[in-house]
């Protein structure tokens, strides 16, 4: 029993406060006065070495010195930033985040310097940290929207929502279990999708690996999610890197992988492949070994077992606009002087390690179609279980195969896709034509000149691995008995080194060349081959120039710069005018106002005489994002001096030979080194101290569809530095949308329940990285239905910042009825009151971008839904539901909240 004479305990005592440290005290005021007197100075690298002493001293100065710790922080990392100091940057956040590790503000703003230089993972760890800390703050969120589409593109979503494709691998990984292979290793698991295949279906070991940190933590809530964190083990490594016994405890018998791209050999498969076969793999079962009586597990195996390559060639207008320049004469300038144009996509000969060897499209929604020319061929065949074949890829002799042409057309690229097989039973297709979550790897043509293909000609390709790219190239066509060249680096009739020009791999069904009869040449045709030779080999070399293809599909849009002409011309006349009509009457005195003396003429000459000829320039400023004519535009309008933001020394030859050629005079023409960008807009400024600008170009839409970030904060800061009577182009940007139901939208945008992944439970997870707004749609392609006409959305006036609004809402009718999944918009682009274009016209070069509707709204013919549309920055959000009030009467009901 207790001890009845034990003193009871006494209670807690009350801690006793720190005792006042005066020296402690007088440093940390002084260190603050210092901190706030440096950042009046603008000295922030001091301002935040005070802040830091200060805050690190006394604590419960946190809350009082927030503000401005953040603002010296953020000053600061900008200058470093732009001085290259990189690693002094983070260790300033470093320190910041000790101080406050639940700040908000901070974490994205870290995840912004992280994703700005290609710390993708990282970035979106910091933005995932800042919203859940603050859910609905606006910033972090659009900026993780951001960085879940470089993480976990669409594709990873359709791949997922595909049951064929995911049940296929199933039932292979399966018999090769049942078969004796009993420990895998997963190459590139993503979700870990395939790992947990071989767990089910009874391997005894199994073993992943994922070299992006974002998909291997993903991976690691999946399998724990589903039963299997003790039996699936996985590594935060490629698989380039991993060691027997380090990584895993001995070879194992099976390999299971998807690094694959449009491509085939794009993400690094053969590399892979190799190094798992010397380092990770059983030896592979030999052709001479009996099956049945080895025992299980003694020899490897990989999932796919191999491939097959197709290819033909496309006419497709949508291709060719974006790869090479197809007009002489835009706005009223002539093009002949820029030289060669063409994208960052080629594999010639002579390409540099920069450029791209492939593109991809999605053959089958591609704006305008496509047109095939040749019959599909066979370019080649690989077996991942060959481990001699994979190391001689890229050794083996470049096959050059002769297409039979079938019909008429342009040559605009090679399309090419592969046939994956995962054993001897089951395949994959990513052809055109099938149902699949799939692009096509195309490879454009990049002649400057069309080549016109007819049935009876014969198109060259060579084919080859170079690099572990799979590499197609056009060389030549054969017409009449006579090759004409295409690569205008290679002789016509000689052979490349390591080139076969009998393949036993040829087109296919085509016959091959002994089968292909030569037609006897006749005189037209071999005077026309000689020219055609002739000129090719005499022409001086051409000079050349690689644009991104969203720039080389502006270049060919007629349309919008004989809009951007149309709208020039309007204003830079006008305020000619006024110029001109300002100077006849000259500078009025007040004090002499009412006098009615008229000026002698002498007096008038002598003025005019000592007039500085720069005080009538207009001063024209483009800031608009790459390759842009508009300043070569406006420096023709008569006394115009134009300044454009292009910044690569290779674009401001091409706009100075298009200077020269178009006769515009070199000093009208100048380059703003000190451009726009998305850090500081403030940088817009005079052309001089005693200018103002007469027009303004901002780019306001982006390439993929959305608004450009910061847009309105620079058209605030343009209007204010506009000459009387001048203009920010555009004036005015109208947003339009539609209601649609798209399962091709739902099915992009997230995995849809457990049943096309095969009853795991992946969807929670992955669907983290859901983003409602879809970004580089093709709105004439996409497999949907109207469910009401288009209507304006929103409205943003880019002259008066005061007019705008962040809020709107707009009732629409419905025309049909049905689900309606998501909402595509686009844009009008008002240049001025009578000029505009539109981001949705057949040869725009932009796309658009749709808002999903989660969840999707049930709608009747004749309903009227009310979108309630929101404007954040560049981040626009909509949300739907049926409209209770009778709507009917009238027009659509709008309502707005003012910024």
């Amino acid at each position: 029993m207790p001890n009845a004479s034990t003193r009871p305990k006494r209670g807690r005592r009350t801690r006793r406060q720190p005792r006042e440290d005066p020296a402690r005290n007088e440093l940390v005021s002084r260190s603050l006065e210092s901190a706030q007197q440096c950042l009046f100075n603008q000295d922030y690298g001091t301002a935040f070495v005070h802040y830091l002493l200060v805050l690190n001293l006394a604590p419960m100065l946190k809350d009082f010195a927030r503000e401005s710790f953040r603002f010296t922080l953020f000053k600061w990392a900008d200058e470093l930033d732009s001085v290259g100091r990189v690693q002094d940057l983070f260790n300033c956040f470093e320190q910041a985040l000790e101080l406050f590790p639940a700040d908000e503000v901070i974490l994205n703003s870290m995840g912004e310097h992280l994703f700005r230089m290609g710390f993708r993972d990282e970035a979106a760890g910091h933005f995932h940290k800042a919203l859940k800390l603050k859910p609905d703050y606006p910033e972090a969120r659009e900026n993780f929207y951001r960085v879940a589409n470089w993480l976990v593109e669409r594709w990873h979503f359709l791949m997922l929502n595909d049951r064929g494709r995911n049940q296929k691998y199933q039932q292979a990984i399966q018999k090769a279990v049942e078969r004796g292979c009993n420990t895998v290793l997963d190459i590139g698991t993503g979700t870990g999708i395939l790992g947990m295949c071989a767990k089910k279906a009874g391997a005894a070991e199994v073993f992943a690996c994922e070299l992006s940190k974002t998909m291997y933590e993903l991976a690691c809530e999946v399998v724990t999610a589903n039963g299997m964190k003790g039996g699936i083990k996985i590594l935060h490594k490629k698989s380039m890197d991993m060691e027997v016994p380090k990584d895993i405890p001995h070879r194992v018998s099976l390999v299971v992988t998807e690094t694959v791209d449009a491509g085939l050999f794009g993400e690094g498969i053969i590399e892979s492949l190799i190094h798992a076969w010397h380092h990770l793999l059983l030896p592979p079962q030999q052709i001479s070994d009996d099956i049945m009586s080895l025992e299980p597990s003694k020899t490897g195996r990989v999932i796919p077992a191999g491939a097959t390559v197709f290819g033909m060639a496309v006419e497709s207008v949508e291709i060719r606009r974006h790869h090479r320049l197809c007009v002489s004469e835009v706005g009223g300038l002539s093009l002949g002087a820029a030289g060669q144009l063409h994208s960052p996509v080629s594999c010639t000969a002579d390409a540099d390690d920069s450029l791209e060897p492939y593109t991809t499209e999605r053959l089958s929604r591609i704006p305008g179609g496509y047109t095939a020319l040749t019959e599909p061929f066979r370019a080649m065949d690989i077996d991942f279980n060959n481990v001699t074949e994979l190391e001689g890829l890229s050794s083996r002799e470049t096959q050059r195969l002769h297409l039979p042409v079938t019909q008429e057309g342009n040559l605009d690229a090679l399309a090419v896709w592969f046939q994956l097989h995962l054993d001897q039973e089951s395949s994959l297709s990513t052809g055109p034509q099938e149902d699949t979550c799939w692009e096509q790897a195309i490879y454009p043509i990049q002649n400057p000149n069309s080549v016109a293909l007819r049935p009876g000609d014969q198109l060259v390709v060579d084919v080859s691995c170079r690099d572990a790219f799979l590499r197609l190239c056009s060389i030549s066509v054969v017409r009449d008995g006579h090759e004409i060249r295409l690569d205008p680096h290679l002789s016509v009739g000689t052979q490349q080194p390591g080139t076969n020009p009998n393949p036993t791999a040829t087109a296919a069904p085509a016959p091959t060349p002994a089968a292909t009869p030569t037609p006897t040449p006749t005189p037209e045709s071999e005077l026309c081959s000689a020219l055609a030779g002739l000129q090719t080999h005499q022409s001086p070399p051409r000079e050349t120039c690689v644009l991104e293809c969203s720039e080389i599909a502006l270049l060919n849009n007629r349309h919008y710069h004989q809009s951007f002409n149309q709208a020039l011309d309007t204003l830079l006349t006008g305020l000619a005018l006024a110029k001109e009509n300002s100077s006849a009457i000259g500078p009025v005195n007040p004090t002499t106002a009412t006098s009615t003396t008229t000026p002698s003429p002498s007096s008038t000459a002598a003025a005019a005489a000592a007039k500085d000829p720069n005080d009538d320039l207009l001063y024209f400023l483009d800031v608009s994002e790459g390759f842009s004519l508009l300043p070569l535009m406006a420096a023709r309008h008569g006394h115009v001096k134009a300044y454009s933001s292009v910044e690569k020394s290779q674009h401001q030859d091409v706009l100075r030979r298009l200077a020269g050629a178009n006769g515009v005079h070199e000093k009208r023409l100048e380059f703003w080194l000190n451009q726009a960008n998305e850090k500081d807009p403030a940088v817009l400024k005079r052309p001089s101290r005693e200018k103002l600008w007469s027009a303004i170009v901002l780019d306001c839409v982006e390439t993929c569809g959305l608004i450009r970030q910061r847009l309105m904060e620079k058209a605030s800061l343009a209007s204010c530095l506009l000459e009387e009577g001048g203009r920010v182009f555009p004036e005015r940007i109208v947003l339009y949308g539609m209601l649609v139901e798209s399962d091709t939208l739902l099915l992009e945008s997230a995995v849809q329940g457990q049943e096309p992944t095969l009853g795991f439970n992946i969807a929670p997870f992955i669907n983290q990285f859901t983003v409602p707004v879809h970004v580089f749609l093709d709105f004439s392609t996409l497999d949907c239905r109207h469910l009401s006409e288009s209507v304006e959305l929103f409205v943003l006036d880019l002259m008066k910042a005061s007019a705008n609004y962040t809020n709107r809402e707009v009732k629409v009718r419905a025309t049909s009825s049905g689900r309606v999944t998501a909402v595509p918009f686009w844009y009008q682009i008002h240049l001025d009151p009578e000029v505009s274009v539109s981001t949705l016209s057949q040869d725009s070069h932009w796309k658009q971008a749709a808002v999903v509707l989660q969840p999707s709204l049930e709608v009747r013919a004749g309903d009227w839904v009310c979108l309630a549309v929101q404007l954040h920055k560049s981040s626009i959000s909509m949300s739907a539901r049926i409209d209770s009030e009778d709507a009917s009467a009238g027009l659509p009901a709008v309502a707005m909240t003012t910024s």
